[in-house]
């Protein structure tokens, strides 16, 4: 999905109550994160995150908010994979108040409990966007729960590209700066990181 076609989904979910519920858990996700770095994502082993941690790095750069910059925790990286890809399960048991646990699953198997049970324990915030699954909405402390039964439009796919969008808006009545504005618009024209 590029940027057009999350727009043209944000133009057809309007008036849903979707979209303002992505606001207030990107707005969430944003102000409970207080380093770069120290939000972390994570999800089953067999699914990780690795597209919306792509896409929230980007939106980071673009806004110009360093602290929403993802950490991929992964459950066995390869060996020699490159740093962004290789940081293992070491990281969630260093992880501590200020930062951000952000669970990815469409399915939640027991580990992934666990794992979150204890990144809670040591005072993380923890954000979940699953399918409803009521174990980890138990361990989180805000959920945006995916139902393509009651809004089909959203796909877990999607929800993940309104997410990444939606943690860099700015709060109502605030401006982005200068900076994140020309830093977007050189992106769109020249592309990322050019």
């Amino acid at each position: 999905m590029d940027l057009q076609q999350a727009r043209a989904l944000r133009d057809l979910l309007d008036g849903s109550g979707w979209l303002e519920r992505t606001a207030e858990f990107g707005r969430a996700l944003r102000t409970t994160t207080k380093s770069p770095g120290g939000l972390l994502l994570f999800g089953p082993p067999e699914d990780e995150p690795w597209h919306l941690t792509a896409h929230l790095d980007d939106e980071s750069r673009y806004a110009a908010l360093p602290e929403i910059a993802p950490t991929l925790v992964r459950w066995n990286p390869p060996q020699g994979a490159p740093a962004h890809l290789a940081v293992g399960l070491d990281r969630l048991r260093d992880a501590r108040r200020g930062e951000s646990l952000l669970v990815v699953a469409a399915s939640v198997p027991v580990p992934l409990l666990e794992r979150v049970d204890d990144v809670r324990r040591k005072g993380a915030n923890i954000f979940a966007l699953d399918t409803g699954q009521p174990e980890l909405a138990a361990l989180a402390h805000d959920v945006l729960a995916v139902d393509t039964d009651a809004l089909p439009a959203v796909s877990f796919d999607s929800a993940q590209h309104l997410l990444s969008i939606a943690a860099t808006e700015p709060t109502p009545g605030r401006r982005r700066t200068l900076r994140a504005r020309l830093g977007r618009l050189l992106d769109t024209i020249v592309g990322p990181g050019a």
